[in-house]
């Protein structure tokens, strides 16, 4: 890390040019090997593994260390152990990956996640995350939706956040160098390779130039474009997929948004928990899903899986009893475990236990009321899962950030698994990259024209003195998305979409900032750039792809097509957002076994 001092606003640039594409404007220099954008559990893997390679990365997040979405993954951690099943193996897991994914998932994505799972839950435990124990010492296993067997590693429902503890403890003891409450805006590309990114600090507002040939996007998926959604209104609204793209990379099945079942109601617990996810673990420890006439309605849908059918398929269901008028007076279902032990549930549950009892539920006694909430992104960068390449020199991304393992539907326990199984992939990948020649190579002339021209645009939005605010945009844009391009869409309801986001454009031109640089108004205003981009890129493949397979379901056309099983990749053009499709790989001989099988949970092992 090479930090600058900071030019003199109205003099020189920070290398001592003078800026000839306008005014001067202040930044700070910052020279590093690698960067990498996004502080949850993929980006430490990465840079855990680039550290043990003898490379010193830079991480930086948009909040403080150890604030990041992966806080929020409750439930587990897949991984084949057998620790209760001894009969799965990670080609089952990879079958069960690809059934629920619809079989348009990379497969090799599929079986290096499947197959390196094992031993990245070997070794989280070697640091020190503490899981839950079987009565023999094994690290305990929980069934999750559309699993077939019990492979969901746990630590209570506090899964991820104990993760990223551990991941945290790790990267510190290695010294890795990380910076916080850092927002990256654009990255510097020439649309052949990357020569770094421009950002801002959000605690003081001041402009940052990061120099590095190496950059690797870790910044979360766009599910909280949505109105009711599981994330934090500030995370997962697309700046990954949308800085990727704009530097040349291209995007893949963008249509596939997952909805989780069991989202909390507002109208019962109150606005700020509306969406808010009730973790899979519930339904994986026996809870059962009730309409307002206490019928258990899965029974209905998925006699055999019941609960634990696939959630597109669970979410459907909910949806479907609420539309035909079956749901509470708040507009859900009942999620019930009180038939359960009341310490097994305090023990298994300690989370939404204390989460309840303070909005004044007891769940060992009252069910919960929940509906359907979007929760995770299946589609983002295209990427090669051996490396992390994006098709643009010197640019990698992983997590969530990415496309390939879930294919149309994400199996549950597997969000965790992505981050560490391909970020030490990553992490070892981008280490071998790195030469000498990295650390002299200077910024080109035209890539500092870039970022400078990024700062001055930034200035101007946070001067900007309109009648339109961010908050008010982003949540008609919530509404749009939730409207035309929900649980269920139709052509039609596409188009539709597509025109409102048009408007929906044309009144950014009117947007006011309340506050400078350092503002929620600034940073949501930022975010609103980004989203309109993967929102447009999801309502253009969602229309593309004219059948329903997985959590894309689409009424003017309920069948799966065979011949649609392929991916659609999006791309900038000169025009706008371009679409093209391609074939899927086929997977493994011992995987393709595995799927000819056709293992299946029996959801009555847990009556």
């Amino acid at each position: 890390m090479t930090p600058q001092k900071p030019s003199a606003d109205g003099e020189q640039a920070a290398d001592g040019r003078a800026s000839d594409a306008g005014p001067a404007v202040d930044y700070e220099t910052v020279s590093v090997p690698v960067l990498v954008i996004g502080a949850g559990a993929a980006g430490a893997r990465v840079a855990i593994g680039l550290a043990e390679n003898g490379v010193e990365p830079l991480v930086i997040g948009k909040r403080d260390h150890g604030d990041a979405h992966t806080t929020w993954a409750a439930g587990g951690i897949n991984a084949s152990l057998g620790s209760l099943d001894p009969e799965d193996d990670w080609t089952i897991h990879a079958a069960d990956t690809l059934d629920e994914g619809h079989f348009i998932n990379d497969p090799k994505a599929v079986e290096l996640t499947a197959k390196h799972m094992p031993d990245r839950i070997r070794e989280l435990d070697d640091w020190g995350m503490p899981f839950d124990r079987t009565e023999d010492g094994k690290i305990n296993q929980r069934y999750f939706g559309a699993q077939s067997f019990r492979r969901t590693c746990f630590v209570g429902d506090r899964t991820g956040e104990a993760m990223l503890d551990t991941l945290v403890d790790r990267a510190q003891s290695l010294e890795i160098p990380y910076r916080d409450n850092v927002m990256v805006t654009r990255l510097l590309s020439d649309g052949d390779r990357v020569y770094g990114a421009a950002g801002y600090d959000m605690e003081s507002g001041e402009f940052i130039l990061f120099e590095s040939n190496h950059v690797v996007l870790a910044a979360g998926g766009s599910s909280a474009l949505y109105n009711r959604h599981s994330s934090r209104d500030e995370e997962n609204n697309g700046d990954g997929p949308a800085l990727a793209l704009d530097a040349g990379a291209s995007l893949m099945d963008m249509e596939f948004v997952q909805f989780h079942p069991t989202g909390m109601v507002g109208d019962r617990y109150g606005e700020d928990w509306d969406g808010r996810l009730v973790t899979e673990a519930v339904r994986g420890e026996g809870g059962r899903l009730l309409n307002a006439k206490g019928e258990r309605f899965m029974e209905e849908y998925s006699p055999d899986q019941m609960e634990l059918d696939a959630r597109d398929v669970v979410a459907r269901a909910i949806a479907q009893e609420l539309r035909e008028g079956r749901g509470t007076e708040n507009g859900g279902v009942y999620l019930d475990i009180s038939h359960r032990d009341d310490e097994y549930i305090k023990s298994r549950l300690p989370r939404m236990y204390e989460r309840f009892m303070d909005l004044g539920v007891d769940i060992t006694e009252k069910p919960m009321e929940v509906a359907p909430t979007a929760h995770y992104s299946m589609g983002g960068v295209d990427i090669d899962f051996e490396t992390g390449e994006t098709g643009v020199g010197g640019l990698y991304a992983v997590g969530e950030t990415v496309a390939g393992v879930h294919g149309a539907n994400r199996l549950g326990g597997n969000s965790l698994a992505e981050t560490v199984a391909i970020g030490a992939l990553v992490g070892d990948h981008v280490a071998a990259q790195v030469t000498d020649d990295d650390r002299d190579d200077a910024l080109p002339d035209g890539q500092r024209a870039v970022a400078e021209r990024e700062f001055r645009s930034l200035r101007e939005l946070a001067a900007s003195d309109g009648d339109e605010t961010p908050e008010q945009l982003l949540a008609d844009l919530g509404d749009l998305l939730w409207e035309h391009a929900g649980i269920l869409r139709t052509e039609d309801s596409l188009s539709a979409g597509l025109e409102k986001l048009r408007d929906l454009r044309e009144r950014t031109g009117d947007i006011g900032v309340d506050g400078d640089r350092t503002s929620l108004s600034f940073e949501l205003a930022v975010d609103l750039s980004f989203s309109l981009t993967v929102a447009e890129a999801l309502l253009l493949s969602a229309r593309e792809r004219d059948e329903s397979r997985g959590a894309h379901y689409r009424t003017d056309a309920s069948d799966v097509d065979p011949d649609w099983r392929r991916n659609i990749l999006v791309n900038r053009g000169d025009t706008g957002l371009e679409l093209t499709t391609r074939g899927v790989g086929e997977p493994s001989d011992e995987v393709s076994e595995a799927v000819d099988v056709g293992y299946e949970l029996d959801y009555h092992h847990l009556e």
